[in-house]
């Protein structure tokens, strides 16, 4: 598991199993038994906290990931990887989750 990768996660009733993008850096992952994801919706609203994605980035369809839902999820429960995301696109996950967040 690495940072940027795109992997599958089951969440908690009423949501479903969905891909998230593993946000945790690596220099700490292997110490930690938590990371943090940003879910993928296939609902793409085209605002600032989103960052869309589409099979050029290795997903199956159009979606975005949801930086306005940030979650801390065990480690444990990370499903099998789908795709890593290019360093371009996570830097404009980064300013997604400036722009969420408003730092």
């Amino acid at each position: 598991m690495k940072h940027g990768e795109i992997r599958w996660y089951k969440f908690i009733r009423p949501d479903k199993k969905r891909p998230v993008l593993i946000l945790t850096r690596d220099s700490v992952l292997e110490y930690l038994g938590e990371v943090t994801v940003a879910p993928i919706t296939s609902t793409v609203r085209d605002i600032p906290s989103e960052v869309y994605l589409s099979k050029a980035d290795g997903m199956l369809r159009d979606c975005a990931v949801n930086c306005d839902h940030l979650q801390t999820v065990p480690k444990g429960k990370i499903g099998p990887l789908i795709t890593s995301l290019a360093p371009a696109k996570m830097v404009a996950v980064g300013q997604a989750i400036r722009f969420a967040l408003d730092i």
